[in-house]
């Protein structure tokens, strides 16, 4: 028979609240940089979903598909981890996800202006959903998925040092096709 102190922490257990973080952006393609804020906001959460836009104002290389699996691959080892298509506004894709928090990136000071004002529009549009915003460590600093993409314009083989290994190949392949 359970005791008391077992009927206890089973309460407190049912009781905590999961807090749940949606990382939103395009992520065209993954990159290192990115799998480091994952995991950074791992540390901070219960669960993360890592919310891929269709974004086609930005006119992505790869389809949506390619961008949910690249990602569900290289985040695959990392638990409390989603990979989710992201349809809508970020803040209520996230209150449908009951999300406490938006996770965002910043890499450099010219970042801020931008992420500032996302965050406000943000909490206009769901006032109790938070922004924490999380620097990649200083070894993915530079990266972007930009940068990835004009370094594979260049030298492919240079993108190893950016990019989980599951994003290689379609880089390879993105290259074969604009050949």
């Amino acid at each position: 028979m359970p005791s008391a102190e077992d009927a206890g922490q089973r309460q407190n257990a049912v009781a905590t609240p999961t807090r749940i973080a949606v990382y939103p952006g395009t992520f065209d393609p993954l990159t290192l940089g990115h799998v480091d804020v994952v995991r950074r906001a791992g540390r901070l959460f219960d669960r993360v979903i890592l919310a891929i836009a269709a974004s086609d104002a930005k006119r992505p290389w790869f389809t949506l598909d390619e961008r949910l699996a690249m990602a569900r691959e290289a985040l695959a080892g990392i638990p409390g981890v989603e990979v989710a298509a992201l349809e809508g506004l970020t803040a209520e894709f996230a209150r449908a996800r009951g999300a406490c928090a938006l996770i965002r990136g910043l890499r450099k000071f010219s970042d801020f202006e931008f992420e500032f004002d996302l965050a406000h529009a943000n909490r206009l549009l769901e006032p109790e959903l938070e922004t924490v915003v999380l620097m990649p460590s200083k070894e993915q600093f530079v990266t972007s998925s930009t940068f990835v993409k004009d370094i594979a314009r260049h030298r492919l083989s240079a993108v190893r040092d950016f990019v989980p290994p599951c994003v290689v190949p379609y880089l390879e392949r993105k290259m074969r096709e604009t050949a």
